[in-house]
């Protein structure tokens, strides 16, 4: 007999699989293939690197030639504490300078003025008068060493001091480089340091385009910054394309003065944000590059390919690091900085492991010297250009996010564009919004954070104060504490400076910042006058709210701007 036949198998059912969508929010496929490079675009916007759209970088050897910049962000006290740091960063290898300045500098008040109490000198270097760039930069060659200001409501007084710093010292300014971040519309955004309204804002920043197209045409007198716009909720396509909103507000500005697009966009800059997922931060600058050509070429008309390139600094992503676990930082910020080299940044200024809790101390700041080092020296990083070019997955992402950003910049327009919704609030309520649902997901463990929401050390204090043992020893931070020495030093300081200077030639000089901003003249030259009469950044900052006044922040709470939320 027969035995009886066994039951036919029924097919298994493919496993359920997680969707994943990235920040940004584009799913994320399992596998890739060549048909998903076809389907998102295909390679028409890829190219070779050093050539139009300059997907690939917009030098045809890129490392190979020359690495990255390294430039960490320092700076803090008074100008001789910071020249200290500077050349302690110099003679470990640093290749240029990247400065903070103290929250009363930011905000065009001296260091005198009861506002300023206790932030002198708390979070940067306190600057009053050129006296104090003179002291900061002694013994800095400025031609070898190129210097990025971080300066944004102030920086066209701040960008004439360091101009004519360089001048007094002898170096040629129309060979002179360097930059300033200048871009006040993501303060406005995403960071505070206002002065005036939107308007004469913009309007200064187009002063100092235009006066270094004639005066300094190496120097670049902006660097647009998503970077903030990103640290203050916006997603990674977000970031990239409010900062081209941004840049084509700047360039309409001085375009409309009659100076040719070719004469200064080869000087814009941009900043950008790292923290997040690896492939689309590659992706995202990737996408981000081959855009920028694009509206340069093809809305601006411009014909040097100079013009056409997005020159960034990266490898920052503040937003990323965490007070728990903070070693888990230097890990971080290694993968930042691959980031940053993976996607062909001209500059970096990689955070370091303990700018979560305190101003980065020497030791901090050399090991993130040496995580960029490294991967010149050691990794292989320097040794060909793009080397996620290709990749099905990368290609494919590429693509993606372009569209993406094409689409946001499209929304931006049609609503009325950047400089209406920043003047509205309508950005900022966006990115707030955003900022407070990632904030729940990481609270609610729904975003995951290594050391934060997964990996605790159960039953331990994680910020280090109950802990006890090897846990806690671990964890110990340097923190930088606020020198009041060197506040009182700075305010004794801008006294002597105003006891030894010439009244008279002050007065003048801010009579006629006054009078040049109620006529609507570029009010640079007038304020080269002044900072080399040493009036004040506060002396000149009071004149010109007199003729601008101060900008009020709009507050709102709706979510009207038509845009996909952060995933």
């Amino acid at each position: 007999m027969n035995a009886p036949s066994k039951p036919t198998a029924r097919p298994m059912a493919p496993p359920a699989i997680k969707p994943v969508v990235n920040e940004s929010g584009v799913a994320i496929q399992p596998a890739y293939t060549a048909e998903d490079v076809a389907t998102s675009g295909g390679l028409f916007m890829l190219g070779r690197p050093g050539e139009y759209p300059f997907t690939r970088g917009i030098h045809p050897l890129m490392y190979r030639k020359q690495p990255f910049t390294m430039r960490q962000y320092t700076g803090f006290a008074g100008a001789e504490d910071t020249n200290r740091r500077f050349k302690f960063l110099i003679a470990n290898g640093q290749t240029g300078l990247n400065v903070a300045f103290d929250l009363a500098t930011q905000c065009g008040i001296d260091s005198d003025d009861p506002m300023a109490a206790g932030e002198v000198g708390r979070v940067g270097m306190a600057i009053d008068t050129l006296a104090d760039f003179e002291t900061a930069f002694d013994g800095i060659d400025l031609d070898k060493i190129t210097v990025s200001l971080t300066i944004n409501g102030a920086a066209a007084v701040l960008i004439a001091m360091y101009l004519a710093m360089a001048e007094k010292r002898g170096f040629d300014l129309r060979t002179l480089r360097g930059t300033a971040q200048n871009d006040i519309l993501k303060e406005f955004i995403g960071r505070g340091t206002w002065v005036y309204p939107v308007e004469p804002s913009i309007r200064l920043v187009g002063d100092t385009i235009e006066y270094c197209a004639e005066h300094a045409p190496k120097y670049s007198p902006v660097s647009v910054c998503g970077y903030h716009i990103r640290e203050s909720g916006a997603t990674p396509t977000q970031e990239m394309a409010w900062a081209f909103c941004i840049a084509r507000a700047y360039a309409d500005e001085v375009i409309r003065r009659g100076v040719p697009v070719d004469e200064f966009a080869g000087r814009l800059s941009y900043n950008f944000n790292i923290f997040g997922n690896l492939f689309e931060q590659v992706a995202k600058f990737r996408a981000g590059r081959g855009l920028w050509a694009k509206i340069m070429k093809e809305q601006y008309g411009a014909a040097q390919p100079g013009s056409m390139w997005l020159r960034m600094i990266a490898g920052g992503g503040g937003g990323g690091l965490t007070l728990e676990q903070p070693e888990n930082n230097i890990v971080r910020g290694a993968y930042y900085a691959l980031i940053a080299a993976l996607s062909g940044a001209q500059t970096m200024a990689l955070c370091c492991y303990d700018e979560a809790y305190t101003i980065p101390s020497e030791y901090a700041q050399r090991i993130s010297l040496r995580t960029m080092q490294l991967l010149v020296e050691e990794m292989g990083l320097a040794d060909t250009v793009d080397p996620l070019g290709g990749s099905y997955y990368v290609e494919t992402l590429t693509n993606q996010m372009r569209a993406e950003m094409e689409r946001i910049i499209r929304d931006t327009d049609a609503a009325g564009g950047i400089v209406k919704l920043v003047s509205e609030g309508v950005i900022q309520s966006q990115v707030s919004a955003q900022a407070y649902r990632m904030q729940r997901a990481i609270e609610s463990g729904a975003f995951p954070k290594v050391g934060v929401n997964r990996y605790r050390s159960e039953g331990r204090d994680e910020g280090g104060e109950g802990d006890t043992g090897a846990d806690a020893r671990s964890r110990e931070v340097q923190m930088h504490g606020y020198d009041a020495g060197a506040a009182a030093r700075q305010v004794a300081r801008l006294a002597r400076i105003r006891a030894e200077r010439d009244g008279n030639a002050v007065a003048a000089a801010l009579d006629r910042i006054e009078a040049d901003a109620r006529a609507g003249a570029n009010l640079m030259p007038a304020i080269v006058r002044a900072v080399k009469a040493y009036a004040s950044v506060g002396e000149i900052t009071k004149r010109l709210v007199g003729v601008y006044g101060r900008y009020r922040e709009p507050i709102r709470f709706d979510e009207t701007f038509p845009m996909r939320e952060a995933a």
